[in-house]
């Protein structure tokens, strides 16, 4: 049976599908019946040379999550201090939107990273291949190795959405990506993992779109121009 939806427009869904963290319910649990269902719809994404090489590892086990729990805090500490940082990035611009939009990120995310575990499922997408060990590896094949699962996870992530299911698209578990996969039994020799989904129900279901600059900041027609600095 198809789980009840939101009844979104198709521009409400683009535009509200957030990264939710401190909305997440981490007491109600997502059936599996639910996941299957966003995975149907995960799966009609399009990949490179139509080789779906992807896979899902979704985890639920209390001890499995704690434990990636621990090492996604410990890498968001080391995130924590560099220049890239939401904390730190976008700090000296005059846009006091974009500033004040930074600060409710950066609490956001000092929020999910010390209650990651509680999430009721992590999902974490792989693809087949490892772009960091591969002879000659560059632009192309980075790109298209990429290309061909975060689509189907963005799917994923529209289709929990319209379905009264928060995520955010994280990565920083990438520094101890080898210690998850033997935690996962992934193989990590031929599956690279790409981010780390944590997928709860909404404390409400209405949100807003977020604050962003003017698009034309950002767009460039027949040829790159010089673009507003923000």
């Amino acid at each position: 049976m198809a789980h009840e939806q939101l009844g979104l427009s198709n521009d409400e869904l683009l535009s509200t599908t957030r990264a939710v963290r401190k909305r997440l319910d981490f007491d109600r649990p997502v059936s599996m019946d639910l996941i299957n269902e966003c995975m149907e719809l995960a799966v009609q994404a399009p990949t490179g040379s139509n080789a779906q090489g992807w896979q899902f590892v979704f985890v639920t086990d209390p001890d499995k999550r704690a434990e990636i729990g621990r090492y996604y805090q410990q890498a968001f500490s080391i995130y924590k201090e560099m220049p890239v940082a939401i904390h730190k990035l976008h700090a000296d611009s005059s846009d006091h939107d974009l500033t004040a939009s930074q600060t409710r990120s950066a609490s956001s995310a000092d929020f999910l990273a010390d209650n990651m575990a509680k999430a009721p499922v992590l999902m974490i997408p792989c693809i087949a291949g490892r772009t960091d060990n591969e002879a000659g590896a560059n632009v192309l094949s980075q790109t298209a190795t990429l290309g061909s699962v975060i689509p189907a996870a963005w799917n994923f992530m529209l289709a929990a959405r319209a379905r009264g299911l928060g995520s955010a698209w994280t990565t920083l578990h990438l520094m101890h990506e080898k210690a998850i996969a033997d935690l996962l039994n992934i193989p990590f020799d031929d599956f690279m993992q790409v981010a780390l989904i944590p997928l709860a129900y909404t404390k409400g279901t209405n949100f807003k779109p977020a604050y962003r600059p003017p698009v034309e900041n950002i767009m460039h027609v027949n040829s790159w121009q010089a673009s507003p600095v923000i």
